[in-house]
């Protein structure tokens, strides 16, 4: 059929559709993204073997592997971390019981900024909203009968990592495991700090210098370590669009891998450790081309731009999790399916690890039944869906492409606003990320109010005598007066010249530039504690307070 009768038949279509009777539903994206009525070949832009080409291949739009999850599954990797340290170690070994494949660590906000369990701002948060972190002695007790050689773990700490990390690799000394042995992920992405979660300590030039410390000695020291897992999560959980979530993702990205070529190291040497982690949010078909565009660009610019020649510094990969904004506290159950669709897209989206949120997540911290659930969400669409058959199943759909290609666009555009700051550092600094992300959220706020979007159980469908009949996970005030009295002992038996010798050494390297990690290994070996290495630190990198914006 030749293209003019096509357009014609397209026409003809169009003009009847156009007539028809609607839901009167707004029919755009989760993001205001408008969208059309049917989609077909002329809407696609693309070149095939240019831009789209095999799974495996560059520019890896279908994927980083060639034969997908045919050859592995995506890591399970549910985030768990409450109360005490074994607390966690307890959940931890009940997850891996039954079927987990990786371990991710969540903290408590004390810990997340860099307080001790002791300390004043800590008072009341004490293992509420993770895993209380203090020192290396409980790390130790954290993995205590999980050998770390044969366990892939993820933590997710920012502004403390560098001291967070020091403590586990302690551990690994200790438990005899070679550095070299070590598998996991640090999520260690401080520039999305500054955008969007709000969890900084100390300004971003010098948490930068850290970051680059870091990934330099997993180069070097830990070279199956992921020393940054760049982090669009907590961007789209602050409202933002999916093309923003992309775009100021990768831009932090790139500004990592600037840092590392600027202080002289070889892009190939490190860039293969670079992973990133993107949110899934709640519409299906904008999410898996946010995931298919996201690698096409890192390919695209590592290898053209950055001059990397490893095809392993052109992958991107990525770990998933469901969205947490869109859970809702009104008829929690509803969330299964919500998180059921979620984790369907970033597996079609063709993520390398996957968490999906409980039901129970917006009342409290996951019950031992939520978080089976969530699990059995993901071994269900691996095992029963037939969805890891094939490679990239929706690669070709003429709506999925169009939408890839026009994500590509959307990114490439922000890119170039970035870029009029100067960099990602300065347009923090401006205030840019957080007021177009403030307005995304303004939007899409005024959307669910109007109902011109409908959220289950918020603007519809709504039950006024609701009542919330499912277990709900709650933390005892002892775990604070337990950590307090631990920490206090440990101080008082540990020996504190070696302490002080620690700290005279962070202070010698913050100021000469040497590489921080080795001495705050030495440091977490020696009971130093998280507060006091950062203490310690904030004496010469200072603190960082957020310019206001309007």
């Amino acid at each position: 059929m030749s293209r003019e009768i096509e357009n014609q038949k397209l026409g003809e279509y169009l003009a009847k559709a156009e007539k028809a009777k609607t839901t009167g539903m707004k029919f755009t994206t989760v993001s205001g993204r408008n969208t059309n009525v049917l989609y077909t070949p002329a809407d696609i832009k693309s070149d095939y073997l240019n831009d789209i080409s095999f799974p495996g291949e560059y520019p890896y739009t279908r994927g980083v592997h060639n034969n997908g999850y045919r050859g592995k599954v995506w890591t399970m990797r549910q985030f768990a971390g409450f109360g005490s340290p074994e607390d966690t170690n307890q959940r931890f070994k009940y997850l891996l019981e039954h079927g987990q494949t990786g371990l991710s660590v969540a903290f408590d906000l004390p810990t997340l900024m860099g307080w001790d369990a002791d300390s004043e701002f800590s008072n009341g948060e004490v293992g509420i909203c993770g895993v209380t972190i203090s020192s290396l002695e409980d790390m130790e007790i954290l993995f205590d009968g999980i050998p770390l050689a044969d366990v892939s773990t993820s933590m997710t700490i920012n502004s403390p990592a560098a001291m967070v990390f020091a403590f586990y690799l302690a551990v690994a000394k200790k438990q005899g495991v070679s550095f070299d042995k070590l598998r996991g992920t640090l999520q260690n992405d401080i520039l999305k700090e500054y955008i969007a979660q709000k969890e900084f300590i100390f300004p971003p030039r010098p948490s930068m210098r850290i970051i680059t410390d870091m990934i330099e000695y997993c180069t070097s020291d830990v070279p199956q370590w992921n020393p940054v897992s760049v982090s669009g999560y907590h961007i789209r959980e602050a409202g933002s669009t999916a093309a923003q979530e992309l775009a100021y993702t990768l831009a932090d990205g790139f500004a990592y891998i600037e840092a590392c070529i600027e202080r002289g190291m070889d892009v190939d040497s490190f860039a293969p450790r670079i992973s990133f982690f993107f949110n899934s949010h709640l519409d299906f078909f904008e999410e898996i081309a946010k995931f298919r565009a996201a690698r096409r660009i890192f390919a695209k610019r590592m290898k053209n731009k950055y001059g990397a020649k490893n095809p392993r510094s052109w992958w991107m990969r990525f770990h998933t999790q469901t969205a947490g904004c869109t859970l809702t506290a009104q008829q929690p159950e509803n969330n299964i399916v919500r998180t059921a669709i979620q984790a369907l897209a970033g597996v079609l989206g063709g993520t390398q690890s996957l968490h999906t949120n409980s039901m129970d997540e917006t009342l409290a911290l996951p019950s031992e039944k939520a978080v089976k659930i969530a699990l059995r969400t993901q071994q269900l669409i691996a095992y029963e869906t037939g969805v890891i058959n094939t490679v990239d199943p929706l690669g070709g759909s003429y709506f999925v492409e169009a939408l890839t290609d026009e994500m590509e666009s959307d990114a490439e555009k922000i890119f170039r606003e970035i870029d009029t700051f100067g960099g990602v550092i300065p347009a923090i600094e401006a205030g840019y990320f957080q007021k177009e992300i403030a307005d995304s959220a303004y939007r899409y706020q005024k959307e669910l109010e109007s109902k011109t979007k409908i959220m289950v159980g918020i603007n519809e469908f709504v039950e006024e005598e609701e009542k919330i009949d499912i277990p709900i996970l709650t933390i005892s005030p002892e775990v604070e007066s337990r950590q307090k009295d631990r920490l206090a002992k440990l101080k008082a038996r540990r020996n504190n010249e070696a302490v002080k010798k620690s700290l005279e050494e962070i202070s010698r390297a913050a100021v000469d530039g040497s590489n921080l990690m080795p001495v705050l290994i030495s440091a977490a070996e020696n009971y130093v504690t998280l507060g006091e290495m950062i203490e310690q630190l904030r004496i010469h990198f200072g603190t960082y307070e957020e310019s206001v914006v309007f």
